[in-house]
């Protein structure tokens, strides 16, 4: 047998695969060694713009010249469904906040704004463990962008494909434009970061009817680590630039959140450094599919709407028809996703991935917020069938799976576990479920030692991004294979 590892935040289950399966790891990266000092020198030594304390200084003291009132800053954060690291000794946002009032802005004058897009806000909690006591105590207004507030949008104009660019008041009114988030490959937009903190981040409802439109959704260019013609990418900068942005703060992590590098500067500079560091190392190239791929939903896969990025990131390694196994820890207070999200997964469920896209497409259809990420789990489902497809949270009950798709690992467990499953019995669940696939399809131990049968389990998750060797004339980046 084969042990994994899989992780859970700062837990890890044990499990075990058959003997001959494959791990597959990103590339080993190093992790920056002193990431606060790392931080400053970005912030003095920014790619594609002046330092941060100059470009501050310099808002205050022209405000004090002309006896104008002091300029206002904004800072656009992420919200929990991305492990930016915010807080602790190497945390990005009190470096900044002590520049900026360093620079001479009182703390009432800089707003920090979690760009939740269409996901629901985070509770006051929340917002302490993920941006750290310390940045909060200076007393700087922190508050959820509400993309449904009317009252709290302001027009900024359209881009050339339609979209209604309405963003957040509190940052269309700052003299200082500062973003943050964490560069990460994209099932939709290629990579996290840079322009999207802004769109779909701080946007309104109404202008993800293009930005994450059918259309969009279903170009072949729209995916992982691709940012060249690429129109989900092309349509977020389109926005990003009309809305402006002084000055961002990226990040790039390895796959077990440590920091690996820190890129501050322009809008598309520094973010396109950032994107070239994370190729580097997250591409898995592979020769050749396999017939079964278990993998997790990392930290991303805090509900099930969230974890079709781990699945869409799996279909790079699977053979068309194969078996995809998918655990997770749905710990949010809504383990599914919104009740939008989970109308939507039910419809793809019952009608099948090549009708939901039909529909979606058809003149009749009105465009539904979160309709997005169902269309991704339809290109799932495009490759496998669901009957091939097993995906386990503990926190998800029989109510639940009258909606989803795919078989419920948790159905898999004795009693009275079935019943009352917790983490723990993950490894359970993935030794069944690749028993049961391999004996369905009449798969024996010696079709997988002699290469028959392929299995692999992806080591990274979400985060590491498996293509075939010759898809792409730029490849990725490196494979680690143990």
């Amino acid at each position: 047998m084969r042990e994994i590892s899989i992780p859970f935040g700062e837990k890890r289950v044990a499990a075990f695969l058959p003997k001959g399966s494959e791990i597959l790891h990103m590339a080993a990266v190093e992790a920056l060694a002193d990431p606060a000092a790392e931080l400053v020198r970005a912030l003095s030594e920014p790619i594609g713009a002046p330092p941060l304390a100059l470009i501050a200084r310099e808002l205050v003291e022209g405000r004090r010249r002309t006896s104008a009132p002091g300029p206002r800053a904004c800072i656009v954060v992420s919200d929990s469904t991305r492990p930016v690291p915010y807080a602790g000794p190497g945390g990005i946002l009190l470096p900044i906040l002590r520049v900026l009032l360093d620079a001479g802005f009182p703390a009432s004058a800089v707003d920090v704004l979690v760009a939740t897009g269409t996901h629901r806000p985070m509770g006051r909690d929340e917002l302490a463990t993920m941006l750290g006591p310390e940045a909060l105590a200076l007393g700087v207004h922190v508050v959820n962008h509400d993309c449904r507030d009317e009252a709290n949008l302001v027009d900024i104009g359209r881009t050339s494909r339609g979209t209604r660019a309405r963003i957040n008041r509190l940052y269309a009114r700052a003299d200082l434009k500062i973003l943050t988030g964490l560069v990460e490959s994209h099932f939709m937009a290629g990579a996290s970061g840079g322009r999207k903190a802004i769109c779909p981040g701080i946007l309104g409802e109404e202008g993800t009817h293009v930005f994450h439109s059918a259309a969009l959704m279903a170009h072949p260019l729209a995916r992982d680590l691709v940012l060249e013609g690429n129109p989900v990418h092309e349509e977020s900068l389109a926005v990003a630039r009309m809305a402006g942005a002084d000055f961002i703060v990226n990040v790039t992590l390895d796959g077990v959140f440590r920091t690996t590098g820190i890129f501050a500067g322009s809008l598309e500079a520094a973010h396109e450094a950032a994107v070239a560091k994370l190729r580097s190392y997250v591409g898995i190239p592979l020769r050749e599919p396999f017939d079964l791929v278990v993998t997790h939903g990392g930290h991303v896969g805090l509900n099930h709407y969230q974890a079709a990025k781990a699945a869409v990131a799996a279909l790079g390694a699977l053979k068309q028809g194969g078996g995809l196994i998918l655990v997770a820890d749905n710990h949010d207070p809504g383990p599914v996703g919104s009740d939008r999200y989970r109308t939507l997964i039910s419809l793809l469920k019952l009608v099948g991935p090549e009708a939901f896209d039909r529909i979606l497409a058809s003149p009749d259809w009105t465009f539904v917020p979160e309709q997005w990420q169902v269309q991704m789990w339809a290109k799932v489902f495009k490759k496998i069938a669901m009957r091939d497809f097993t995906y386990f949270a503990p926190q998800l009950d029989d109510r639940d799976w009258r909606d989803l798709p795919g078989r419920d690992g948790g159905a898999r467990l004795s009693p009275p576990k079935n019943s009352a499953p917790d983490l723990a019995d993950s490894a359970a669940v993935v030794a069944g479920a690749v028993q049961a696939f391999l004996t369905e399809r009449g798969f024996t131990s010696a079709d997988l030692a002699e290469g028959r049968c392929r299995v692999a389990y992806l080591a990274d998750g979400p985060y590491g991004i498996p293509y075939a060797v010759g898809e792409s004339e730029n490849p990725p980046g490196p494979v680690s294979r143990r």
